[in-house]
């Protein structure tokens, strides 16, 4: 029987044009009204969720939101922390020299900014932040290292040559000592070593008392893999990659043709 729903958001449970289909839902609400716990496990941040929570119309008492990649679990009913990662100023450190020996700019997240650093943002970066309704923040290195900010996750953003290069040039160095991955062609993500969506979920699931048998996650990208690993019943999106599908369960129709629901109706309903 599943407890838990685990459902990572672009490209699972929003459609593309970023949107959440009334299909979705609908069927979110019969899941829950069945005794199941929502938690959306997604790369973006706080900030970058809370429209779409409003969109879902959920009472929030019971539902919990993983972001940044596994770096903060909040509880829905008040957005605070529960669980958390974050890189401390020595990783920030290492992280932005990796970027300015490349062309791909660095950025930062805390609870509330999409940080800059090392001068003004490249367009990838103005387009992601649209993304999370939210505009970027520039920000000195010297500032990032302050103590201030509560630092969860940096991202390497440029074109998707750009990226390429940065991931062909660096990505095995930083896989030593941080969790790295690709998460879309213009991101590559670095979190604190061993942090992913599903360390989190884990934890999580431990806290709330349910097993991992008794979780079904379903995302479309590098960065659900763990997650759908984790869960006892993993299923990955039409619109996922080779990859993706091969270490699933099973496999649900795309975010365009409302695969989360059909998902749920299948497995929970």
């Amino acid at each position: 029987m599943i407890k838990l729903l685990a459902l990572d958001m672009d490209g699972t449970l929003l459609n593309n044009a970023k949107e959440i289909p009334a299909a979705h839902i609908t069927a979110i609400h019969q899941a829950i009204e069945k005794g199941v716990k929502l938690v959306l496990c997604t790369g973006r941040p706080l900030f970058g969720v809370l429209p779409y929570y409003e969109k879902l119309g959920l009472d929030l008492k019971n539902e919990y939101l993983i972001a940044n990649n596994g770096c903060s679990t909040h509880q829905a009913s008040d957005w605070s922390l529960v669980d958390w990662q974050e890189l401390s100023p020595s990783d920030i450190e290492f992280l932005y020299g990796l970027a300015e020996k490349s062309d791909v700019q660095f950025t930062l997240f805390d609870e509330e900014h999409y940080f800059v650093l090392g001068g003004k943002p490249n367009q990838v970066i103005e387009n992601d932040a649209k993304l999370v309704f939210t505009s970027p923040t520039e920000i000195s290195l010297k500032e990032a290292l302050s103590g201030k900010y509560r630092m969860f996750q940096g991202m390497f953003l440029g074109t998707e040559s750009q990226t390429d290069d940065f991931e062909q040039r660096f990505a095995e160095e930083l896989c030593q000592k941080y969790s790295g991955v690709r998460s879309q062609p213009v991101i590559y993500e670095a979190m604190p070593l061993g942090t992913t969506k599903a360390s989190a979920l884990q934890r999580l699931a431990k806290m709330l008392k349910i097993d991992p048998t008794e979780v079904m996650a379903i995302g479309d990208a590098n960065n659900d893999i763990e997650m759908l690993q984790f869960a006892g019943l993993g299923i990955a999106m039409g619109n996922a990659s080779d990859l993706v599908k091969s270490l699933a369960d099973a496999v649900t129709a795309s975010n365009e043709e409302d695969g989360v629901a059909r998902a749920i109706e299948k497995y929970i309903l």
